[in-house]
């Protein structure tokens, strides 16, 4: 495996063509979760250099903090509560253009405007959720939403 990342500069499609080719080829190499989950983090923060990008992982009856890059972060989650409570609860990824209009949120970072959380599934469990922040209010869209779904399914949990 090469610790090299090629960053695309083209259109956000074109970015996550790129990209996505690249994280399947580092998690198929490599058999342990949280090295393949820190990995998956920096390549998204250093091809699109977003505020916050990380997983939580399902621990019990709560989301437990993993693999992240970014400012300080809550560390646990219960399910139902916040953007990524609601995820997990829902079993379905969550756009949100504006995190302070949505329900429940929880602050972890005043920086935070806008959001995308992906459930992880495995069978019809949610085993994780990506969560990834941005400093611009209604930054991600359906694009964000289906790269980052085919994107978890190259873990192995």
């Amino acid at each position: 495996m090469s610790e090299e990342l090629n960053i695309s500069k083209g259109t956000k499609t074109e970015q996550y063509e790129s990209l996505l080719p690249q994280i399947k080829a580092v998690v198929e190499a490599e058999t342990d979760l949280i090295a393949n989950l820190a990995n998956v983090c920096a390549c998204l923060k250093e091809q699109f250099g977003w505020l916050w990008v990380g997983f939580y992982l399902v621990k019990d009856d709560e989301l437990v903090l993993g693999p992240f890059q970014g400012p300080l972060a809550c560390t646990r989650i219960k399910k139902g509560k916040g953007v990524c409570g609601t995820s997990w609860e829902k079993k379905e990824t969550l756009v949100v253009a504006d995190v302070n209009a949505f329900p429940g949120h929880i602050a972890c970072s005043s920086l935070s405007l806008s959001e995308i959380v992906v459930p992880v599934m495995r069978g019809n469990k949610v085993v994780a959720v990506l969560d990834v922040d941005s400093e611009r209010y209604n930054f991600f869209d359906k694009t964000d939403q289906q790269y980052l779904e085919a994107l978890v399914n190259f873990i192995v949990f």
